[in-house]
């Protein structure tokens, strides 16, 4: 192979041309300040910002006005959790999520726990999906949010955010869903879907890093948070700061594209990552799928070879770009937690292995990338016997 295949879509997208093609004029003769709002320069930029809200709104089922625009979904969980809980601490302390969550939803909750309140963390059914029963089960007359994401960064599952949502609605608990690898890949509309925050990010969908947005729910009742970061009023006072004009218009751009080719692309990366599958299967005998296959992102293979470390295969595939789901702290290696909480060994769990195809992975490429893991894969084996 003459160039190392990517094949990490989950870990972030490259950029599509056409949304650089959008941005390149906001970083030179456009430049002005949407805040400014007494000449062109401010129109111009002010007249982008206001787009990108409609193309990012358009693509989710939205009001632009109930899009706040943020650095991407690791603010917009902060500013959703924390926001919420601050706002709704006269009505309860109480918040469920579950353990398969990213750390950018599993902290701030961890962090209100120091500040008094009180967390429940669900464990997922063997497939990765909740337990719809467990979860009703687990809300209190002081339950004031569940935040639940709507696809798993490692394992590709995607959660029944309408019947978790539906469930919260019964309750009175506001319901937060962190989607930064549902946005732009599955169908979202928030104007029949009962969510009430929603985060995503742009780098995920071909767009820019650095940029993203927290959808805040206005109708039919106005969701009300506190704001964390202040000085200044911007973003309907939920978010202070010079906006990010060139990224916004990325993500928008990124929006719109999604928009018009999510279904044709979500088809065809089902198709090959299906092939993938079946490929590696039948060549590696003791493969674990982990999650559930009907319920998942159409890019993700999350999967663990029998008797073989994931980081280690890595280091030996060094031209094909995938991920282990462990996580590499004090030169200690960490099994991943998610795969651990489907009931993997911890083996299994250190075996994982997380492909990600996207908009410019090609058949040739899977075709490559599953001949060499194969080859790679039986090779650690011979060297080490499983047992």
């Amino acid at each position: 192979m003459s160039k190392t295949i990517y094949l990490d879509n989950h870990a972030t997208t490259p950029l599509d041309p056409r949304v650089l093609e959008a941005m390149l004029p906001y970083f030179g003769p456009r430049f002005g300040n949407p805040a400014s709002r007494t000449h062109r320069y401010g129109w111009e930029s002010g007249k982008a910002v206001e787009l990108g809200r409609q193309q990012v709104a358009g693509l989710i089922g939205a009001d632009p006005q109930e899009i706040v625009f943020t650095s991407g979904a690791t603010e917009s969980n902060n500013l959703a959790i924390k926001g919420a809980a601050e706002e709704l601490r006269s009505r309860g302390s109480h918040i469920v999520s579950m353990s398969t969550e990213h750390k950018a939803v599993l902290d701030p909750i961890h962090h209100l726990e120091r500040e008094g309140f009180s967390a429940t963390i669900l464990g997922p059914r063997a497939d990765g999906l909740i337990d719809l029963d467990e979860f009703r089960a687990s809300l209190r007359p002081e339950t004031i949010l569940a935040s639940i994401m709507f696809a798993n960064n490692e394992i590709g599952v995607v959660q029944p955010v309408r019947e978790i949502g539906a469930i919260c609605r019964e309750r009175g608990v506001l319901f937060h869903c962190d989607a930064a690898q549902a946005f732009g890949k599955l169908p979202v509309d928030l104007a029949s879907e009962p969510i009430d925050l929603l985060s995503f990010s742009g780098h995920k969908i071909y767009g820019p890093k650095g940029v993203g947005g927290l959808f805040v729910r206005r109708h039919p009742v106005r969701v009300r948070l506190a704001s964390q970061m202040d000085g200044g009023g911007h973003e309907n006072g939920y978010r202070s700061g010079t906006l990010n004009v060139p990224g916004i218009v990325g993500l928008g751009a990124a929006a719109a594209i999604a928009g018009e080719e999510m279904a044709g692309e979500s088809l065809r990366l089902k198709a090959l990552r299906d092939a993938l599958k079946l490929r590696l299967e039948a060549a590696l005998p003791g493969l674990r799928i982990n999650g559930s296959m009907e319920h998942r992102l159409p890019g993700n293979l999350n999967v663990s070879f029998a008797g073989v470390d994931g980081e280690t295969l890595l280091m030996s595939l060094p031209d094909v770009a995938l991920s282990t789901s462990a996580a590499c702290s004090s030169g200690a290696m960490e099994s991943s937690s998610v795969v651990r909480a489907l009931g993997a060994t911890e083996a299994e769990a250190q075996a994982s292995v997380r492909f990600g195809l996207g908009r410019f992975t090609t058949a040739e490429e899977i075709d490559c990338a599953a001949a060499r893991v194969i080859e790679v894969v039986s090779r650690i084996r011979a060297l080490t016997p499983v047992g």
